[in-house]
């Protein structure tokens, strides 16, 4: 079923990201978080404009505490606009066969065309977690940017309350309801969750990976 994915949409933005640049690469913000908050209601890691940071402290930005204002700004800080971002956005979710997946901005916040499913959600974490920069990334509980600003933190509860949970993203818009690709590890085995228009992520997560930790393994 194809509903809109929210802020799971900043996994392909991450995907797309550490394809084209280094996380060494520094990009310089023209994204204003807090006016972007208050016209939108938008998460933000909170950028000003002329503040430059590196590729990998705004991938923690976008990653972690779910920056808007940190997608915009690696978007344009790699294509020079975020319409151009999209364009590699989009090109990559059919190289990954994401056949129910369109995408029309950086962030996830609702717009027409804006859809994906569960399944294209849970294939798309799979491959941000084979990036050894990105796997760190959303499994971090706490991260302090090169900045004079606050400490982010993972708005993922489960990374830090459930066992063996590593990652990966949540995502909430009014239409979208609460979203979540969520992985956890034990014994060398992973199971990825992927929900769309959840009322209790959390519990629905905890639940499938008990249910699915509990199964004998399918790989010899």
């Amino acid at each position: 079923r194809k509903l809109p994915p929210a802020s799971l949409t900043k996994l392909m933005t991450a995907a797309v990201a550490t394809d084209q640049a280094d996380v060494s690469t520094m990009i310089t913000s023209t994204v204003d978080g807090p006016a972007l908050n208050a016209a939108t209601g938008s998460t933000i890691m909170g950028l000003t404009p002329g503040m430059t940071l590196s590729l990998l402290d705004l991938l923690y930005g976008l990653l972690l505490p779910s920056g808007n204002d940190a997608a915009i700004a690696i978007a344009e800080g790699i294509a020079g606009t975020e319409e151009k971002f999209v364009e590699l956005m989009n090109d990559k979710a059919r190289s990954l066969a994401l056949d129910e997946t369109h995408f029309t901005n950086s962030h996830g916040l609702y717009e027409d065309g804006l859809s994906s499913s569960a399944h294209d959600m849970a294939m798309l974490a799979r491959y941000v977690m084979q990036n050894a920069d990105l796997r760190e990334i959303v499994k971090t509980v706490e991260w302090q940017p090169a900045w004079d600003g606050p400490p982010l933190w993972n708005g993922n509860r489960l990374v830090s309350d459930y066992e063996g949970a590593d990652g990966v993203k949540i995502g909430y818009t009014e239409e979208s309801q609460q979203t979540i690709v969520a992985s956890a590890s034990r014994d060398g085995r992973r199971i990825i969750v992927s929900l769309m228009h959840s009322q209790d992520r959390y519990s629905d997560s905890v639940r499938l990976f008990d249910w699915s930790f509990a199964q004998p393994s399918a790989c010899p």
